[in-house]
């Protein structure tokens, strides 16, 4: 039987390949200038840098890392906030040839050391210059590092180290040293980066991984270009310069999928506003975007707040939204409502659908949803109430869109298509394997960990799990290092019920284990301030300590409807037999979560290896006590 290859949809365009990144910069100053290119959040009002205005600065930031020696592959490492500034360092750097190597604002002391000095970075870039404390203790025994750059605090205390080595600068010094070249001639940088390749070295970032060191990727200038620009154009009506849409952008830039959409912003010219995740919902009403990126825990959150509000309403408001939800969540992508049923829901986007909208700004015309599995009743929701979710897939190692949904074929509970020029099939067990121009160059000092994962036809092996629907639609189902035993010897998938059990605002996080057990059972790390809520709703005191409200059979009967809810249509082997409720956050700091708040299964399983032995323990104890 000849193997299926999924390829992208007949009517897609051209793959954009040959490109370099500095290019994008240079074709934009022509063909979409634009006043408001860039913008910064101050405290009062927004500060925005032109076209021509950032291309200036990122011009001098190259000149001046030049005047610094530092020479084409060279590595800078970049701890910084995702920011305008980022944007400029990024684009200094790859103007000259140099890789930059971005990091999690979020990573601990020790995963910042191991990547400074596994890249030899000769250069590291701060955005504030009292960041020098979490690196200070390690300079002396990283001797590659040369100099330290920061955008912001030029006052702050420079500290002496025992690596004598290491200069200090402002980010506005560095532009000050490299003024008097371009004084010299204007088309310097320019000049230089026409040197570059589309298959040189772009970025090299390292993954955070759910277990062992991080590991560097290697991505090429061609890489992301293609990437960003494909995806780009297969979005049919996005609308190019200053008069077309308004992107929103809070997703970390150390990470690709955000760093790609801004080169693809850059390429279109269009207007983008930089800000923080704890300010999106202001943010939203000042921007009034047109488009963003989000991550499905956000959307997820914007979900919950409508039910939220549904169940503290009364009388006739209530009975209106429960009527509006239930026409969203009867809502089908890639089918078009008719008859009452399409009516019914004109009725609802007036009263109700609008109202949504308006709180994300009133204009949004995409989300553009990645990084994890979106909840498919969500995507359903959204669109029956005119909001667009594109949910795509993909990894550092592929720049990243492997696959993603266009707004004219979306199909809920999938993650569309492959690009054009890009190839997808599943192995024989399913794993997903894909090949293309988005591929990595490999990992940096890696080739045995490289050709593990891309083999000797050029097929890139991701490690999810997929299925592909009739219609051509790429479906994840988990992830294959996720997949575990029972000891009776079936095999169980445990992001289902893990999804299904998140879905409730009740619980933050759940995690299925059973590994070498006879039944499932589930870590359950509930959302403590629902809990109370909860708790006050059950007559309960709200202000008892969490441990004790947890302990309550009322508690606990409303956390056991959700555990059957999830196991309903699951395999008896894989359902949950029993669960722990565990009054504490998984979090980025703790290792728990990696920077995109993907759970890191083996470290939490080893963080709470006592409370799922006395889980299991308890369990045979009580079986061996009943009566034969």
């Amino acid at each position: 039987m000849r193997e299926q290859i999924l390829t992208a949809p007949q009517d897609s365009g051209d793959a954009v390949l040959g490109k370099t990144l500095p290019s994008l910069l240079y074709e934009v100053s022509v063909r979409y200038p634009n006043p408001c290119a860039f913008n910064h959040p101050d405290p009062l009002e927004w500060r925005s840098w032109s076209t021509d205005a950032f291309r200036e600065q990122s011009e001098e930031i190259a000149a001046g890392l030049m005047s610094l020696g530092l020479q084409k592959g060279d590595r800078v490492v970049m701890l910084m906030e995702s920011d305008v500034h980022f944007a400029l360092v990024d684009m200094g750097c790859l103007l000259i040839g140099l890789v930059d190597v971005p990091i999690y604002l979020t990573h601990a002391p020790e995963s910042i050391f191991y990547i400074v000095k596994h890249s030899e970075a000769k250069c590291i870039v701060l955005s504030d210059a009292s960041q020098i404390d979490t690196l200070g203790s390690f300079l002396p025994v990283l001797p590659s590092v040369q100099t330290i750059i920061y955008a912001r605090n030029k006052d702050h205390l420079k500290v002496e180290f025992a690596n004598s080595n290491v200069r200090f600068h402002s980010l506005n010094e560095v532009r000050q040293f490299g003024r008097p070249t371009l004084d010299a001639d204007p088309f310097f940088i320019h000049m230089k980066s026409e040197q570059i390749e589309p298959q040189d070295l772009a970025t090299i970032i390292y993954t955070s991984g759910t277990t062992g060191d991080p590991k560097g990727v290697m991505l090429s200038h061609e890489n992301l270009t293609f990437n960003a620009l494909t995806a780009f154009s297969e979005l049919g009506d996005y609308r190019p310069g200053p008069d077309g849409e308004v992107a929103l952008s809070f997703l970390p830039l150390s990470h690709v999928f955000a760093r790609a959409l801004n080169y693809g912003y850059l390429a279109y010219g269009t207007s983008v506003y930089f800000t923080r995740p704890d300010d999106l919902s202001r943010e939203l009403q000042r921007v009034q975007p047109t488009v963003f990126a989000s991550v499905p825990r956000v959307i997820e959150k914007v979900y919950n707040r409508i039910l939220e509000k549904a169940s503290s309403m009364t009388g006739p408001k209530k009975h209106l939204l429960e009527w509006a939800l239930d026409l969203a969540r009867k809502y089908e992508l890639g089918k078009e409502p008719e008859g009452f049923y399409r009516v019914q829901l004109k009725l609802a986007d007036k009263l109700v659908y609008a109202k949504w909208r308006e709180a994300l700004g009133g204009r949004v015309r995409y989300i553009i949803a990645g990084g994890a599995a979106l909840n498919p009743e969500l995507a359903n929701i959204f669109a029956a109430a005119g909001i667009t979710i594109l949910q795509g897939y993909g990894l550092t190692e592929t720049s990243p869109v492997i696959t993603f949904n266009r707004p004219r074929r979306n199909r809920a509970g999938t993650v569309g298509q492959p690009l054009p020029h890009v190839e997808v099939k599943l192995a024989d067990d399913g794993e997903i394997l894909t090949r293309g121009p988005h591929v990595m160059m490999g990992y940096y000092k890696e080739p045995v960990k490289t050709g593990q994962v891309i083999d000797d036809e050029g097929w890139f092996h991701t490690g999810d799990i997929g299925e592909i629907t009739p219609e051509g639609f790429l479906r994840i189902t988990d992830r294959k290092k996720d997949l575990f035993k029972l000891s009776t010897g079936k095999y169980v998938i445990p992001q289902v019920l893990e999804t299904r059990l998140t879905r409730d605002p009740l619980i933050e996080q759940a995690l299925v284990v059973g590994s070498g057990y006879k039944f499932c059972a589930a870590l359950i790390f509930p959302n403590l301030e629902k809990v109370r809520e909860l708790a006050n709703s059950e007559g309960l005191d709200p202000k008892l300590p969490v441990e004790a409200l947890l302990d309550r059979p009322e508690i606990k009967a409303k956390f056991q409807a959700l555990v059957d809810e999830a196991n309903e249509g699951i395999d008896q082997w894989s359902q949950i037999k029993h669960f722990v409720l565990i009054p504490e956050d998984l979090n980025v700091e703790s290792g728990a979560l990696t920077p995109t708040f993907k759970v890191r299964r083996s470290k939490v399983i080893e963080q709470y290896d006592e409370q799922i032995k006395a889980l299991y323990e308890s369990t045979e104890r009580d079986q061996k006590m009943q009566p034969a």
